[in-house]
């Protein structure tokens, strides 16, 4: 989530609640026309930061290596036209998550070797949260990359709703990613406990 993703309240009190709701990974996406900059973009993921910490809960930035390393956050994460993920490996050590936006086995096998805790794959569903999306791309990948490489964490993304997050699940994804079924939800703390209830019911460990 970004500050910017949050249409019926604060940002801030909308992470606090879906932290209360029991997300189990939080990451900043401060991208895009009407991102925060400088000072105030540095305020909000320190504030952002300090929930996470208060809940026990990982807090990555994406993009930002910068930020990142100036604020220790958890983690990183990148897409196929930030930083290579070699580089941020490089920056962040060894001790901080990677995470890496793949869209094919070619690039899940780069994103391995470069040292990925983690890969997001999607859209699988259309999504409205980012302007800059690839096309849709459904399960198929994703359970492509789960047959090669079965040790690698995968994470899906785009468009997913606890309707529709079971097929992502069974595909072979370890886990999924939402900004708007939480930070657009007038009760972000239950759209988050509905998540977590329906990962849990696919089967899978989280």
């Amino acid at each position: 989530m970004g500050s910017f993703n949050a249409p019926h309240g604060n940002p801030l009190k909308v992470l606090e609640q879906a932290l209360k709701g029991g997300i189990t990974c939080f990451q900043l996406r401060e991208k895009g026309p009407a991102a925060l900059q400088g000072d105030e973009k540095l305020t909000f993921a320190k504030k952002c930061q300090q929930l996470c910490k208060a809940f026990g809960v990982p807090f990555i930035v994406n993009d930002d290596v910068e930020l990142a390393v100036l604020i220790d956050a958890d983690g990183v994460h990148v897409g196929q036209d930030d930083l290579s993920a070699t580089l941020v490996r490089n920056k962040i050590g060894d001790q901080k998550l990677l995470g890496v936006s793949v869209h094919s086995v070619v690039e899940a096998t780069i994103a391995l070797a470069a040292g990925a805790d983690y890969i997001g794959m999607g859209p699988v569903y259309p999504t409205v949260s980012k302007s800059d999306s690839k096309p849709v791309a459904g399960t198929s990948k994703i359970s492509e990359v789960a047959a090669i490489f079965p040790e690698l964490k995968i994470v899906g993304i785009g468009g997913i709703t606890p309707t529709n997050l079971d097929i992502v699940m069974k595909s072979g994804a370890s886990g999924v990613s939402v900004i708007s079924a939480i930070a657009a939800a007038k009760n972000p703390e239950e759209a988050a406990r509905l998540i977590v209830k329906a990962v849990q019911h696919a089967g899978v460990s989280i």
